[in-house]
């Protein structure tokens, strides 16, 4: 087996520089989380939630999986939401795709991973509820517009959990987003599909894919 000790060595330095910094910082930590934001993004290792946004431990809670997805049956991306809108009360919902997703590049190219296939089931449905879109692109314009629309349709099933709904029934503070992230120079762009309450869903939806529409596709 590999030897990982680095890993240990590189966790105590991190530790030590933390402490430098702030010799309160751990035990301010353990004592309880209030981030005020959940982060529902792609498990790929070169989009970790905290370090993009610049925001320390205990500032966003985060929830991952292959491709960002927001699947109705997924009980594990139902509780992570749950917790966060019920019990941590965040007050801001970001959903967060990147360009260069392999999960998005599978179902373009309809590579077969194995199980995986099932779970990216989910992205094909975004592919083929925008055919016509895609297809007027080149292929590497394809890649990027669907990493796009597949963040503003998982923002779209967001808001339309019971979890989400129910908290803008008793008019608590919550606004979901949708952002993607450019891996070549790091930097985060707003897709225009944030949504404050029930009844802007359907006009924010059409807004996101408008602006869509009338930009070039950024191939990141």
């Amino acid at each position: 087996m590999e030897d990982i000790s680095g890993l240990f060595e590189l966790n105590r330095a991190w530790a030590s520089g933390m402490r430098a910094q702030d010799a309160e910082f751990f035990n301010k930590l353990s004592q309880q989380q209030a981030p005020e934001y959940l982060w529902i993004g792609c498990s790929d290792s070169r989009v970790p939630a905290n370090t993009v946004v610049g925001l320390l431990p205990g500032d966003i809670f985060v929830h991952r999986n292959v491709a960002n997805v927001v699947a109705h049956s997924d009980m594990n991306c139902l509780s992570v939401l749950q917790f966060a809108v019920d019990v941590l009360r965040v007050r801001h919902i970001i959903v967060c795709g990147h360009y260069g997703c392999s999960g998005i590049q599978a179902v373009l190219k309809r590579q077969r991973l194995g199980l995986a296939d099932n779970w990216l089931r989910y992205v094909r449905d975004v592919e083929d509820k925008h055919t016509a879109r895609l297809r007027a692109l080149v292929d590497t314009e394809q890649h990027a517009r669907l990493c796009e629309l597949n963040v503003i349709e998982q923002v779209a099933h967001v808001c339309e959990t019971s979890i989400v709904r129910d908290a803008w029934e008793r008019n608590q503070p919550l606004s979901v987003h949708g952002f993607i992230y450019g891996i070549q120079d790091g930097i985060l762009h707003d897709l225009h599909t944030t949504v404050r309450h029930g009844s802007e869903i359907t006009a924010q939806y059409e807004v996101a894919i408008s602006a869509l529409g009338r930009r070039s596709v950024d191939i990141k």
